[in-house]
């Protein structure tokens, strides 16, 4: 009798070890990508300003940099104002300065200062008055209030050019609709590169006499893509 129950027990416990059969793949379904892109003049300017010292004691060249970038924002801050113009310190450091010998003779320190904003006439005059620092690099770009506008825009022309393929293409296939299965919506947004500007054009910086800095926001692009898939409807 116990022979008779194993043998036929061994079947039931095959069939339980058994994959479950898997599900078919599902039919008349497409991936469809579309994208949009605007250019948009920039309406944000970003100023970097910097002051490098050098001397033979570390404290010394400490205060030397802190002198620099306190009377650079105290003539900043005359013209401060939210979202126009605004300020905000960076890079402060001082470190062991290095003959070719490898041996320390003194202290490097440097600093920066960022001035940013909508108001680029008044960063540009900015820039000509502030002589304890000089010009490291300009950038251009959108202000959140921008961005967000003309990504509402170019995202609806790739949720349009979106929707029209997927429905041009389940035409060609000889269904009469679509039903969208998912959806991903992504923004994105690019600049020039950074304006560096060249030590000889510090140095001739020093000597101008409030000589404001001439600019040239030009555009960026804002981009969008939509990818997804769509379940074809006869």
């Amino acid at each position: 009798m116990a022979a008779a129950f194993l043998v036929a027990a061994a079947p039931v416990l095959a069939s339980a070890q058994a994959p479950a059969a898997a599900s078919p793949a599902p039919e008349g379904v497409l991936s469809i990508t579309s994208s949009a892109t605007v250019d948009v003049p920039h309406d944000w300017m970003m100023l970097t300003l910097s002051a490098n010292r050098e001397g033979v004691d570390a404290t010394a060249v400490q205060t030397q940099l802190k002198q620099a970038l306190d009377a650079a924002m105290a003539e900043a801050r005359k013209v401060a104002k939210p979202g126009q113009v605004e300020l905000q310190s960076g890079a402060f450091s001082v470190q062991p300065r290095y003959n070719q010998k490898g041996q320390a003779n003194g202290w490097q320190g440097r600093t920066e200062l960022t001035i940013e904003g909508r108001d680029m006439a008044a960063i540009a005059q900015l820039s000509g008055r502030i002589s304890s620092m000089t010009i490291l690099r300009v950038d251009y770009g959108l202000s959140r209030e921008a961005r967000e506008k003309v990504e509402g825009e170019v995202s609806a022309q790739a949720v349009a050019r979106f929707r029209a393929r997927a429905a041009d293409l389940a035409k060609q296939f000889g269904y009469a609709g679509y039903a969208i299965r998912e959806v991903n919506v992504a923004t994105d947004g690019s600049a020039p590169p950074p304006q560096p500007y060249a030590r000889g054009m510090m140095a001739a910086k020093a000597e101008m006499a409030d000589g404001p800095l001439a600019t040239e926001p030009g555009k960026g692009t804002v981009s969008a893509s939509v990818s997804g898939s769509v379940q074809m409807k006869p």
